[in-house]
């Protein structure tokens, strides 16, 4: 069992070793990209739930 864990970690270290990790700008890019767009898809969510409630309020009273 022991065996088995040292190579698993042993060939993860290798593994991360052959990784192309990313920039700081490439990677502060893509968590902006991220950001905006979760931003943009809370707010039409939102958008979308406030006519939706108004709507129904209007209809069923």
């Amino acid at each position: 069992m022991l065996a088995r864990v040292r190579t698993f970690i042993h060939e993860t270290r290798e593994e991360l070793g052959r990784v192309t990790w990313p920039s700081r700008e490439e990677l502060l890019g893509s968590a902006l990209v991220v950001f905006v767009g979760v931003a943009l898809l809370a707010s039409y969510i939102s958008v979308c739930d406030f006519v939706l409630s108004k709507t129904a309020r209007l209809l069923l009273r």
